[in-house]
């Protein structure tokens, strides 16, 4: 070990696992934790620290005497500095191997589970370009690589279109390709960034608050449709619907080409009017002959295919033979309850954000599915005994919470109306843990499948059959 000045380095480290939050695990000489930011497990290398806690240290890999066989050759020109993709230096199938082990890991340790035999992880079949929605920012001051810093030419291409540098709210890096999301999302991008460049239209500057071109989302979906979204900060009409009309006519395929005018400080649109300039304001996704409006502020899962897959685990852990009331907490746009309803009776859906039940129904009303009611407001204040009186005492309950979990009244309330099974979809297993645990003396856990939602990241989805104990 050697000490450099406040940092210190150690050599010879054993990469042991993969932590939270995408990090790698080794151990310092003293027996506390080193979280590395750029290693691999099997990897031997030498450590130089960049924080130190009571209980660990936080560094990065600075020399590799030996490399892990769990290594594999990045695709992203990009990868290590844009932080979407962690993992994306790891095989598949050993980013498969530690997202299970975090899961079982979490419930035994964090809930002090006693667990059925683990279903093996399902893995996505798109290992790249899966994401159906992508959102980049634009800045006029790019993120420069220590390469252009250290040369003496002026550099004058300072434009950038891309990710937040991560960590740095103000920094952004210029993506040349991205492999999340499936043409032509890159070639929007790029065109989008080029046309602007040339036309003299000015990329926004978050300290200074100026500048024309903000953001830019792209989604896609399944039945091939794609919705592009340009929110400009400042309101000029001319350059504004030059750069709409060029993408009109350059990608005909979009399906609904988008506004926002926002010059607020932050740059979220759900408190914007989104104007539509050319097509729907609304794209379709399909699952199962169900079809579901996605409209620029709708939630949907991500990953199209791997939701399918997940919501199919959701239904098949429910059991339904279709005299059941089933309850879907935190129901979003109602996509997991239409797609149990045929199998149930009825199906009640509940969540707290009033523009997601408003697609839930419009949804249903699409789907002519009518076995449906969708009710919006806290959970821990909605699910209480009235509404129990007045929708029915559930034989199943479905809850998706975000990844805070559940709240605690909720859970509460989930014990004392004790329907007979409880399906648990989470994509926080250390949350869920936690949730689980205040819920083990009156129920078991009888079924525990992770799924893979996001490649090339440490996240992991997991869904859990808790059954009534005898």
């Amino acid at each position: 070990m050697r000490k450099n000045r406040r940092r210190k380095t150690f050599e010879n480290v054993e990469v042991l696992d993969a932590g939270a939050k995408g990090k790698s695990v080794g151990k310092a000489p003293d027996g506390r934790v080193i979280f590395l930011t750029n290693a691999v497990p099997g990897d031997v290398v030498d450590v130089l620290t960049t924080k130190k806690r009571k209980a660990y240290f936080e560094g990065v890999a600075t020399n590799f005497h030996t490399l892990s066989d769990r290594r594999t050759e990045p695709v992203c020109q990009h990868f290590g500095t844009c932080g979407g993709c962690k993992w994306q230096h790891m095989g598949y199938e050993h980013q498969l191997y530690f997202k299970q082990k975090e899961v079982e890991n979490n419930l035994k340790r964090i809930g002090n589970l006693e667990l059925p035999e683990t279903t093996p992880i399902l893995g996505s079949r798109e290992q790249y370009f899966y994401r159906n929605k992508m959102e980049f920012s634009f800045s006029d001051s790019r993120w420069l690589t220590q390469k252009e810093i250290n040369s003496d030419q002026e550099i004058h291409d300072r434009n950038a279109l891309g990710f937040h540098i991560p960590g740095m709210w103000d920094k952004i890096l210029d993506i040349k390709k991205c492999h999340l999301q499936q043409d032509p999302s890159n070639a929007i991008r790029l065109e989008t960034k080029n046309f602007a460049n040339k036309n003299g239209l000015t990329f926004f500057n978050p300290r200074k608050q100026e500048g024309l071109l903000r953001t830019l989302m792209i989604r896609t979906s399944s039945t091939g449709e794609i919705m592009v979204l340009i929110q400009f900060f400042e309101k000029d009409t001319e350059k504004r619907e030059l750069l709409l009309n060029h993408l009109k006519e350059t990608f005909p395929e979009i399906t609904a080409l988008l506004y926002v005018i926002n010059s607020k400080g932050n740059d979220t649109i759900y408190d914007q009017e989104v104007i539509c300039f050319s097509g729907r304001d609304h794209i379709f996704e399909e699952m199962e002959g169900l079809q579901f409006k996605i409209n620029a502020k709708s939630f949907y899962q991500t990953n199209s295919a791997q939701a399918y897959e997940l919501y199919k685990v959701a239904r098949d852990f429910a059991g339904l033979s279709g005299d059941e009331l089933v309850y879907d907490l935190y129901t979003g746009t109602g996509t997991i309850a239409q797609f149990v309803s045929k199998n149930a009776k009825k199906v009640v859906g509940v969540e707290s954000v009033p523009e997601a039940i408003e697609d839930a129904k419009a949804n249903a009303l699409h789907n002519n599915i009518s076995n449906v009611d969708f009710y919006v407001g806290d959970m821990k204040n909605v699910f209480n005994d009235d509404f129990i009186s007045v929708n029915g005492q559930p034989d199943i309950i479905i809850t998706d919470p975000p990844r805070d979990g559940m709240h605690k009244q909720v859970v509460e309330q989930l014990l004392q109306v004790a329907p007979p099974k409880i399906v648990y979809v989470s994509c926080n297993s250390a949350t869920q843990a936690r949730d689980l645990a205040l819920m083990k003396e009156q129920y078991k856990v009888t079924k525990v499948q992770p799924v893979d939602m996001f490649p090339q990241t440490h996240h992991v989805e997991n869904v859990v059959l808790l059954e009534k104990r005898v």
